[in-house]
Formats: structure tokens, C-alpha cells, sequence
């Protein structure tokens, strides 16, 4: 059984920390006084995100930070991490996440994915740690029969290599736990964070061209790309285009501070769902983000995307009844926080303040 601790007690390793959903979870680990160390190389992330973490949450918590510029797949790094602190439990976002990219570069996905994860959970075996959250993802649901989907909803073939390394981490770990019983691992499985902290100071902010939708819709509103690209308008969907379940990245942030509340003094593998339990298609995305924006988005429509699937949201209901976790955030608040995000800071951390 894992040890019960207070947060104050707690000390997090977050790799992938300085990311997006990373970098907004250290904010809320720190504001309820985790002692956080952050390990990320930086290659889909920038440092001035953690610095904006500090002052978002002041320099008294700021104090519990703890950050290393260096790769997962670092052996000898991840060791000298492990022996500088005591590490209580693992946040594992770190990961190449772009699924097109990933349809086109396979071997470099499972070779970062995979090998980094077994790279950490080895460390973590060898110094005694055995709690740690996953970043997984919906894509393990693979094209669902006929969503929302539960947890106990099948996993089925991924659609692409992304997807593929979220299906063979859970597996892995899963597997962890069948040969070590004192391990205690969470799966979170996210459906699509977008959103940005109310403060404007965070957001997402993709290197070259956005994979995702959100942060390609706010950079045609901020003038930085001519028209959205909407990939397939003929999807058995209510207006043709995908339909997905987006969740705000602060209440994704929240979902793991209820992750570690909930784990503390358990063992085993348990899934849980984040997302806010509602659809909404492509083309509803650009007419709230028009509402955040004040004016028009021009979008063209484009083929298909190989590897996309028409629809998939969830049933978040589990994470509540045990978690006592619930998404707070709907749509129109998403595009508003990364409307502010995006306006105030068009070149992202890039951006002269």
C-alpha cells in the first residue's frame, strides 16, 4: 500500500512539467503545497512557462519548485534526480503528442514514448517509488461504437502511432502492477485540452505550425495564420465535422491534484475519464471562439486527416463518484481564456512583455 501523505509532505516529480497541461498542473500542485521538481528538455516547451508559474502563484509556493532541463530517456539524469530528492509520486506527461506528425514518424514516437516511460519506471523501481499518474489519452478508445464512453468502454486499434503509444504505456504499466502488487498506478485518459490560465500568462504554445485546433483557430483570430483548416465536413456528424469533448486545461490540472488525493494509501491500476462530457463539432469551436474573439474566422475545408475518427466524448462520471473531480468549465470559457492568452501573448512565451 502506498504511504499516506499530506501535500506538504509530498514531493512530485512531474516530467513533461513545462508543457502545456504540465506547466498548469504545477500551478495548481504548488498552490496546495506540493513540493514540485520538474524535469523537461524543452524540445516542445519553454522555460519562461515556468517562470510564469512562479508568478502565478506567488514566491512563497514558488519556493517548492524545482526544475531540471533534461530528457526522460536519460538514464544517468533521471538517477541523479532521484537521488537528490525523495520522490513520493510521478506525473508522467512527457511525450511527443502530435498525431499527424506521429502518423509520419512512427519510429520516432514509440522510440520517445515508450523507451522514456520505461526509462523513469525503472528508476522509480530501483529508488522505491511506485505511484505514478499517467498521461494517457481517448485515443485508446480507439473509433468508438457509439460514445460517450465509460471506462469500461473497450480499448480498441488506435488509428495512429500516437495513439499506439498511449495503448502500450497503459499496458506496460498495467503489467507493473501484475508483477509488483505495491504498485499504484492511475491512467488518466484525456479527451482534448484546450483553454489557457485566466491570468492570460499561460497557454499552449506549439512550436511552428499548431497540430491542434484550438491554437491554430486563436492565431487566424490574431492574424498569425490566414484561415483555419477543417479536415472533412462529410462526417456522420450534426454539421459534418468532427465532433470531440474539450476539456478546459485548468480543470485537466485539477483532475490530477484529485488523482494524487485519491491514490494516497492505495494500491493497484485504476482509469479514470477527464473531459466534460459534452460534444462539440469543429465548426462550433470557430463560432464560440468568433464570440471570444469579436469578429469573423475564415476557415476552408479540407480532406480528411488520416488517422482522425468522427466523433468521441465521454462519460465523466466515474472521476466525480470517486474523485470528487468535475470539469467547471464549458466552451465558451475555454475560448475566452485562450482568446486572452493568444491576444495578449501572439508570439506565445516568445512574446516581449
Amino acid at each position: 500500500m502506498s504511504e499516506t501523505l499530506k501535500p506538504e509532505d509530498t514531493c512530485v516529480l512531474v516530467t513533461g512539467g513545462a508543457g502545456f497541461i504540465g506547466s498548469h498542473t504545477v500551478v495548481e500542485l504548488l498552490n496546495r503545497g506540493y513540493r514540485t521538481v520538474v524535469v523537461d528538455d524543452l524540445s516542445n516547451a519553454s522555460e519562461v512557462a515556468l517562470e510564469r508559474v512562479r508568478e502565478i502563484v506567488g514566491e512563497q509556493h514558488a519556493a517548492n519548485l524545482t526544475f531540471y532541463q533534461e530528457n526522460v530517456l536519460d538514464r544517468a539524469a533521471l538517477e541523479r534526480i532521484f537521488t537528490a530528492h525523495r520522490i513520493d509520486r510521478v506525473i508522467h506527461f512527457a511525450g511527443f503528442k502530435a498525431v499527424g506528425e506521429s502518423v509520419t514518424k512512427p519510429i520516432e514516437y514509440y522510440h520517445n514514448n515508450i523507451e522514456s516511460t520505461l526509462a523513469l519506471v525503472d528508476t522509480m523501481r530501483a529508488h522505491g517509488c511506485k505511484s505514478i499518474i499517467f498521461s494517457s489519452s481517448s485515443t485508446v478508445y480507439g473509433d468508438p461504437d457509439n460514445p460517450p464512453v465509460t471506462e469500461e468502454s473497450p480499448k480498441k486499434m488506435a488509428t495512429n502511432p500516437y495513439g499506439w503509444t498511449k495503448w502500450m504505456i497503459e499496458q506496460i504499466l498495467t503489467d507493473i502492477h501484475t508483477a509488483d502488487p505495491n504498485w499504484n498506478v492511475v491512467l488518466l485518459r484525456y479527451f482534448n485540452p484546450i483553454g489557457a490560465h485566466e491570468s492570460g500568462l499561460m497557454g499552449e504554445d506549439p512550436k511552428g505550425i499548431p497540430n491542434n485546433l484550438v491554437p491554430y483557430v486563436a492565431q487566424v483570430a490574431v492574424g498569425k495564420l490566414e484561415a483555419v483548416q477543417v479536415f472533412g465536413d462529410d462526417y456522420p456528424t450534426p454539421d459534418g465535422t468532427g465532433v470531440r469533448d474539450y476539456i478546459h486545461v485548468v480543470d485537466l490540472a485539477t483532475g490530477h491534484v484529485a488523482a494524487l488525493n485519491w491514490m494516497n494509501g492505495r494500491t493497484g491500476v485504476e482509469v479514470f475519464n477527464l473531459g466534460t462530457g459534452t460534444g462539440t463539432s469543429v465548426l462550433e469551436v470557430i463560432h464560440a471562439f468568433e464570440k471570444a474573439c469579436g469578429h469573423e474566422i475564415p476557415y476552408a475545408v479540407k480532406p480528411r486527416r488520416a488517422g482522425d475518427i468522427a466523433a468521441n466524448w465521454c462519460d465523466a462520471s466515474k472521476a466525480e463518484r470517486e474523485m470528487g473531480w468535475k470539469a467547471q468549465f464549458d466552451i465558451a470559457d475555454m475560448c475566452r481564456d485562450s482568446w486572452r492568452w493568444q491576444s495578449q501573448n501572439p508570439d506565445g512565451y516568445r512574446t516581449e512583455r
